[in-house]
């Protein structure tokens, strides 16, 4: 609603008076605070789209009465926005320290019901053992009784709306509306978001491996531009190609860089403690400026944690006493469930955990959570009677587990919960730590030097038939040499590792073994080898090249340790290559032996300066750019790319690919800075 309109409207209430009730009528009905809320002509607060105008009154703990004019009220939630004792999200028309000192000055605020919840406190308990932790941002918790056109609806809980801003998630704000010199890094908040509630290609995306909802809640989905999302896109999906990648583990080229440890430890260990099952089905997580990591939290909607949830499809059972929510919980299809349960089998993420949580226990945990119940039940003891007389105690009102006929016994289910949840923690994350020390990543050193800027052919020793590519079924053949045939040049780039990733010029798509998992070096499977979607991470597209004599190669897959053969040692043109049988015969046999000749350059314009420890790529045909370095940490800048007007259009990160495909073709700059120097490429995009 307009600024203007809503003004007209306000003056239109007060002058007929169809506001309701007088500042003179406001008081408090126990000690908590007590908010009022009268909406223009007592309309109903039902939507969770529509907004209704309101006047809002709060009575603080002195009984002084604040007044807002022109406040923005509707439904917000979920599965809880059904209910009968439904939340809320306000909006003023100005910023207000809602909640005073120390807390964020905003026009978006909330005030949940709690209504799933019969002890009214899961997410005030939550929110307090967060603060417990390192976890920077823990929301508000303040309860208050709420009274809406005249009748009371109950206890509720002012908390932060979920934002970017000082006192909630305080990450870098981005310019709006970008300039060429934005810096579009950071900050970012992001959620895994199980509701998948977004605009996909606008505020949301879904990743391609684990297919992770990914939600951009900041920046705005009325501000974000497609650079930003572009870049917090391909940002989560490299993090996700590094997971799931044969390497994760390893300390630098794995995973590990991009989390921050404190906040995804006590983040983790929390969802675990409150036994939340909707932990990994919705997840907050953001990223800020100029930081290559991802900060886990806050914590957020935990009103059927602590076993407050009904539902028997976890192992048979709905008492979460002794289970783990990374084998339980929900968030399998869309969540990020799969990211938890792939942190597990990094044996440091093992130890991290255990390590972490003795602390916490040892530190009086429990004995903390007991303490915090106990306070909280005092200070909402008045409210709750209340909030029970309109609502009812022993009636289910979502999915809560048990019901009781009084509030203590809720409290006391809590309590007894967390007495037998956290001694098992400690016994199920010591049994998941690993045996053995684990086992460093291969890491080889190939006998062929490949040139990250130049193009190769792969031809058969005994035929002379050049790798090739079936342009209907993307698989690898060999044919006669073509010259001009872009589908017999490949381009070899050397990964972190020492292994080779072999990258079709035509197809852009990267050599795959597709031979199925559990082969071996000696078992023969005979599968055609094909090109795939272009994923350095992904171990089927990783090989290495072994030099036997005259100038020969073996071309091993790190996948099956099988050798690329020539089906039959056929001459024929279309005849097919093999992953086939690795053993004493390399050496000798004409069909697993191939030569390797450069046969042109990727960039065809002069790199400045380019430094000696890593290079550019360019593949016209593709338009993908790609920096290639011996070692993955050499490649910690950012890239900026500008149009001939000078304009920067686009930023990536040196570790990413970048494709100009989805920009209009002639000619771009690409510039970087690197160890105090300036560095930059033009390059013509056909």
């Amino acid at each position: 609603m307009k600024r203007g309109v809503l003004f007209l409207i306000v003056l239109l209430a007060a002058v007929t008076g169809s506001w309701g009730q007088t500042d003179t009528e406001h008081a408090r009905l126990t000690n908590l605070p007590h908010v009022y809320i009268n909406t223009f002509n007592g309309r109903s607060i039902t939507s969770k789209t529509t907004m209704v105008l309101a006047r809002m009154w709060y009575v603080d703990e002195e009984d002084n009465v604040s007044f807002f004019d022109s406040l923005l009220v509707r439904v917000r939630g979920n599965s809880t926005a059904d209910l009968p004792k439904k939340p809320y999200k306000l909006k003023f028309h100005e910023k207000v320290k809602l909640l005073g000192k120390g807390y964020a000055n905003t026009k978006k605020w909330t005030m949940l019901a709690n209504h799933a919840d019969k002890t009214l406190l899961r997410n005030a308990l939550t929110s307090l053992m967060g603060e417990r932790t390192t976890l920077k941002f823990n929301p508000s918790a303040k309860f208050v009784d709420l009274t809406v056109n005249g009748r009371y609806q109950g206890n509720y809980q002012i908390s932060d709306q979920v934002d970017v801003r000082k006192h909630r998630v305080d990450v870098v704000e981005q310019d709006y509306p970008l300039t060429e010199e934005s810096n579009v890094t950071g900050g970012y908040l992001l959620e895994a978001d199980g509701f998948c509630d977004f605009t996909a290609g606008q505020s949301g995306f879904f990743t391609s491996k684990n297919h992770v909802a990914v939600r951009i809640h900041y920046p705005d989905e009325d501000e974000i531009v497609r650079q930003q999302y572009l870049y917090i896109q391909r940002y989560v999906q490299n993090f996700e190609n590094i997971l799931n990648s044969i390497t994760f583990t390893d300390p630098e080229a794995g995973y590990r860089p991009l989390v921050d440890s404190l906040s995804l430890a006590d983040w983790y260990i929390c969802t675990e403690v409150s036994a939340n099952p909707d932990g990994f089905f919705s997840t907050y997580f953001y990223k800020d400026q100029d930081d290559e990591r991802l900060y886990w939290g806050p914590l957020w909607d935990y009103d059927i944690a602590y076993n407050n949830d009904n539902r028997s499809d976890r192992g048979g059972t709905n008492n979460t006493e002794r289970q783990l929510m990374k084998d339980v919980g929900y968030g399998s299809s869309n969540g990020c469930k799969r990211w938890v349960q792939r942190f597990w089998e990094d044996p440091w993420f093992a130890r991290l955990i255990n390590r972490r949580y003795k602390e916490l226990v040892d530190d009086g945990l429990e004995q903390y959570l007991n303490e915090k119940l106990d306070s909280l039940t005092e200070l909402i003891d008045a409210s709750q009677q209340l909030n029970y007389q309109r609502w009812g105690i022993n009636t289910r009102a979502l999915r809560e587990r048990v019901l009781y006929s009084t509030y203590e016994q809720y409290v006391t289910d809590v309590r007894i919960f967390l007495s037998r949840h956290i001694p098992f923690l400690t016994e199920a994350f010591a049994a998941l730590l690993p045996e053995t020390e684990p086992k460093e990543p291969e890491v080889i050193v190939p006998d062929f030097k490949a040139d990250t800027t130049s193009y190769y052919a792969i031809y058969n020793a005994s035929t002379h038939t050049y790798f090739d590519v079936d342009a209907q079924t993307d698989e690898v053949c060999c044919r006669r040499r073509d010259t001009d045939s872009e589908s017999q040049q490949w381009q070899i780039l050397t990964l972190h590792d020492g292994w080779l990733f072999v990258v079709n010029r035509a197809t852009g798509r990267a050599l795959s073994d597709p031979s199925p998992a559990g082969t071996t070096a000696t078992t023969n499977t005979g599968e055609v080898l094909t090109v795939e979607q272009a994923d350095s991470a992904d171990v089927r597209q990783q090989w290495n090249m072994v030099k036997q004599d005259d100038g020969r190669y073996n071309i091993i897959s790190r996948w099956s340790e099988h050798a690329a053969n020539l089906q039959g040692g056929n001459s024929s043109d279309g005849t097919h290559v093999i992953s086939y049988t690795s053993d004493e015969r390399n050496s000798s046999s004409a069909n697993r032996l191939w030569r390797i000749e450069e046969v042109g350059k990727v960039v065809d314009t002069k790199i400045n300066d380019i430094a000696q420890d890593y290079a550019l790529a360019y593949d016209p045909a593709s338009g993908r750019l790609h920096f290639g370095a011996d070692r993955r940490d050499a490649l910690t800048f950012m890239v900026s790319v500008y149009n001939a007007s000078g304009r920067r259009i686009a930023s990536f990160r040196a570790t990413d690919d970048f494709n100009l495909l989805t920009f209009p073709t002639g000619l771009y700059i690409i510039s970087w800075r690197h160890q105090g120097r300036q560095r930059s490429v033009k390059l013509v995009f056909k």
